[in-house]
This record gives structure tokens, sequence and C-alpha cells, in this order.
């Protein structure tokens, strides 16, 4: 059984991490820029990131088998500073073509100001102009139906963004139908503190089905770790579904996503029917 981890945060995460990855049968991960956990002070800060993204985790991760992949933006975290969002924004469109970048993320809102609103419709710019796919962060906790409307809202209003392009990441049931009824790829991010349990994950899949869905952990440097995509999968199964299943919403699903950019090599495998 293969696994992709489409939202992981690898450069938060200790070798032991992908270790256990390899073991459990994780083959691939997309790693998002983020919040470090902190407010970086300057763009060179964020260019020493993206080097490391590109550079310092595809070599970690590949000598376990796995293949790295990551998306450039500054997030929402940080773009309140406008001037600062600004200079990070000019280093990435070079980047783009790097053989390891699928596209522009995680970009999005944290708290819906219009700082952050600024920022994100002029990355969403840049990805347009540059024909990037998009992977986006919603808020948290009690903004995120505000801030995913508001997110959707600006994307539908671009006649140059395709829906099917587009990842609305860390939804939730009152969440997924705005993303999936417009168009868009929802993303579940298994994160207990903040976002939603393994069986929570579970049964989002049974009520609202697997269609352009797929399920993460989001593991950073918060409580939070690599193990929970994989309780996820076990807690699929012990609720009946088969392995096939499981192939189609933790490793196809992706697959179908990335597939849209010409550097993601790999390709949803058949699945049995009865």
């Amino acid at each position: 059984m293969k696994i992709i981890d489409p939202h992981i945060h690898c450069v938060s995460r200790t070798t032991d991490d992908y270790l256990y990855m390899a073991r459990a049968g994780v083959v691939a991960v997309s790693e998002p820029a983020f919040w470090a956990g902190y407010d970086r002070s300057s763009a060179s800060s964020f260019a020493d990131y993206f080097r490391h993204l590109l550079e310092v985790e595809p070599k970690r991760a590949a000598r376990y088998g796995i293949d790295h992949f990551a998306w450039l933006c500054i997030n929402a975290k940080e773009a309140e500073d406008v001037a600062l969002s600004r200079e990070v924004i000019a280093l990435i469109p070079p980047l783009l073509s790097h053989p390891l970048v699928l596209g522009v993320g995680e970009i999005g809102l944290n708290k819906n100001t219009r700082n952050e609103i600024t920022i994100f419709e002029e990355q969403v710019d840049m990805a347009a102009k540059h024909d990037q796919m998009i992977l986006i962060h919603t808020p948290h906790l009690a903004d995120k139906h505000k801030g995913t409307g508001i997110i959707t809202s600006i994307l539908k209003n671009d006649a140059r963004i395709k829906p099917e392009r587009v990842l609305i990441d860390h939804c939730e049931e009152h969440t997924l139908r705005i993303a999936r009824d417009a168009g868009f790829w929802a993303g579940l991010t298994v994160y207990p503190v903040t976002k939603m349990t393994p069986a929570r994950a579970c049964d989002i899949l049974e009520v609202y089905g697997r269609e352009k869905i797929y399920v993460n952990s989001a593991s950073d440097w918060g409580e939070s770790s690599p193990t929970l995509l994989t309780d996820t999968v076990l807690e699929f199964r012990r609720r009946g579904h088969s392995e096939q299943e499981v192939t189609e919403v933790f490793y196809n699903n992706p697959c179908r996503f990335f597939g849209q950019s010409p550097k993601w090599k790999r390709k949803p495998e058949s699945v049995a029917t009865d």
C-alpha cells in the first residue's frame, strides 16, 4: 500500500519522521511554504527558507525513498506586513520553473484582514500570470467559514483561475461544500488540536464521498505528527473500507491533483473492482 502526504512541513520534522513515513508506506510528500513559528525579519530569510525547501529537504527525503515537492509563497500569517510580503513575492517567479516546485502555496487568509486579502490577491495574480497551481490555507476555527467564503469569491471572480487546479486546504464539514461546489479540490487535515481527528476525517469521507478530496497531516512544529495520516488510513480500514478504497483516497487522489503539473511523474494506480 502506497500513501502520499500532500501537505507536510518537513523542515520541522526529524529524520525519525522520514524513517517512520517510509516504513508506513509514504512514497511522496508535498511541502507548502508556511509560517516558521515566528515572523521572519527580512526577504533574505525567505530566500534561505526557499533554498532549504528546494535543496535540503528533497535530499533528506530521498534517503528514505520518498519524493519531495514544494510550493512557494509568503504565508498568510506574515502577510500583514505588506512591504515585506511584496519583497518576498518578488523572489518567487524565477523559482517557479524549478523541477520540484508544484505551484504557489500555501496562500490564503489567517484573520481575514484587509492586508492579508491584498497579499492573497497579489499572489493569486502571480500564480495566474505564471500558469501555476494554487494551494490554499484557510483560517483556523471561528474565522474559517468567513475566510473560505472570501477566498473562494476572489478565486471565482478571476477568469484566469481554473478551479480544478486549486486545492482549498484545511476544510471542515461547514466549508468542504463551499470548495467543492465551486469546482475546487478540498483538503482534510488530520491535526487534532486545531483541525480534525482521524475519526472525524473518515466521517467526512463517508458522508461527502471521496471525489476531489485528499487527506494530509500538515504536521509541523506544533502538536502534530505524520503518524496521524497513517492512523487515518487504519481507521478507514477498520470501518470496512477496502485496500482499493484506501489507494483511491490516500494515493490516487493526490496523484490526480498534483498530476496536473508536468513535474509530477506518479500516476494513479489501477483499482480492482468487484
